[in-house]
């Protein structure tokens, strides 16, 4: 039996410990990064997105307004103080005879008004802020779908370019495997030096296609991260298998009026026009209650203090007592009615009115834009699932075409020029065929956005 030597297997040992952590160095990087769904995607963006957070401000001050016009209702309070200093001949405060001394004075009082009536004014303005609050909520929520798109098309778009990059490096690897053949063929004496040079020009033409795709796919990741507002990172995986390709239309009546009429009742920002319109109809009642007569009801109680208010000994009357003494209270009403103001009044209310018009022409608008975009959508989904099925026949076809160019160059039946053709004809028609059938999937899962069904997790 031969003798191994024991510091032999601890050098082994040793040896495949060192290999063991330095593949799991290496593939740590890979298995650190996320792999991103639409759904992860969407998420991080509404999260991140700096626009969404000025929006957010924007409604809280809206919602403020709506609160502060509440307490707009409450009686207002006011404190008042002064001290005076007088010289010469002056007007005694205290029992207006004249006198020709230095005296200070000292007077107190708190007051407070209420509104009873202003032409509804208060009222309308509670109704109105809380219109435009609405309406804010539903622009901010518009603005949430509007971005989830923009990163659902980055998402795509990122697919897509994967999917040219994996078509590039296949027409790559042809290319190159078709070189080596002709050079071995040359090296045999099958074929001549100039065969060499077609095949190497359609190897650079791929390589450079190949380097053209990867700097794409770069791009579109870029165009993601900048649209999630990733921080700290270069490059974004993305899970595409995550993706539903059930048909999202599939048991609804592909029609634009049927999609157009479940769209009207929950469109945000076609429910912000509408809040915004019925607050210019508020702010035309606001206007035209500041041609009504106002009635408020005020009181107040006071008191004072006065450097020239003595007894019948001559001896100024203590703080403490003329501020018990002097005490007074008051209660009022008051109308003001408007005559004229150089019909200042009147021209706000026709300002209103033209302001309510634009209002509704905006509803208007919205809606047209809303009706022909998903005219659009209808239209654009039949002709690509005709496209699909057509760019998807087309694939095979060329697939088919290519295969036998490839077997007849080999035999040298044709030259490197026309399988090059065969080669791009085969490459553009995949091409094609995965650009339809995302523009297809984004179709159908924006007619079910429309549709009401839920494709997106936003609240």
């Amino acid at each position: 039996m031969k003798y191994q030597n024991p510091r032999f297997y601890t050098k082994m040992s040793t040896i495949k410990k060192f290999i063991c952590l330095l593949i799991l160095l290496c593939i740590h990087p890979i298995l650190a990064q996320n792999i991103w769904t639409l759904d992860d995607c969407v998420a991080y963006a509404l999260e991140h997105n700096l626009q969404l957070k000025g929006l957010q401000y924007t409604e809280a001050s809206g919602k403020e307004t709506y609160r502060q016009s509440i307490r707009n209702l409450l009686p207002s309070v006011s404190g008042f103080s002064n001290y005076n200093i007088r010289f010469g001949r002056s007007v005694d405060p205290n029992d207006n005879s004249i006198v020709n001394t230095d005296f200070f004075s000292n007077n107190y009082s708190i007051e407070s008004s209420l509104d009873l009536f202003q032409g509804f004014q208060k009222i309308n303005t509670i109704k109105a802020s809380k219109l435009i609050y609405r309406a804010t909520k539903e622009e901010k929520l518009h603005e949430k779908y509007l971005l989830a798109f923009r990163v659902m098309t980055a998402f795509y778009d990122i697919q897509f370019s994967e999917g040219l990059f994996e078509i590039a490096k296949e027409q790559e690897s042809v290319s190159r495997s078709n070189y080596d053949l002709v050079k071995k063929q040359i090296e045999l004496g099958l074929k001549a030096g100039a065969d060499l040079y077609e095949a190497e020009s359609a190897w650079l033409t791929d390589q450079l296609n190949l380097t053209q795709s990867k700097n794409t796919l770069e791009a579109a990741k870029l165009r993601l991260i900048q649209e999630m507002n990733l921080e700290n990172t270069s490059t974004i995986l993305i899970d595409p298998e995550s993706e539903n390709t059930e048909s999202y239309t599939e048991g609804f009546a592909i029609h634009s009026d049927s999609i157009y009429g479940k769209a009207k009742e929950f469109i945000p920002i076609l429910k912000a026009q509408n809040f915004r319109e019925k607050a210019a109809k508020k702010d035309v009642a606001i206007a035209r209650g500041n041609l009504a007569p106002s009635l408020s009801l005020f009181g107040g109680y006071g008191t004072g203090y006065f450097e020239t208010t003595t007894d019948s000994l001559g001896t100024i009357i203590p703080f403490r007592d003329q501020i018990s003494d002097n005490t007074f209270q008051f209660v009022g009403v008051s109308l003001n009615v408007p005559i004229s103001e150089g019909w200042s009044r009147r021209s706000q209310v026709k300002q209103r009115k033209i302001a309510l018009q634009q209002a509704r022409n905006n509803v208007q608008i919205q809606e047209q834009e809303l009706f022909q975009l998903i005219q659009q959508l209808v239209q654009e989904n039949t002709s690509l699932q005709t496209e699909t099925e057509q760019s998807k026949q087309k694939v095979e076809a060329q697939s088919l075409a290519f295969t036998i160019a490839q077997k007849r160059y080999e035999k040298g039946l044709i030259n490197a020029i026309e399988l090059f053709t065969a080669k791009n004809l085969f490459a553009s028609a995949q091409n094609e065929n995965l650009q339809v059938r995302l523009r297809l999937r984004v179709n159908k899962k924006t007619l079910s956005f429309y549709q009401g069904l839920s494709i997106f997790n936003i609240q």
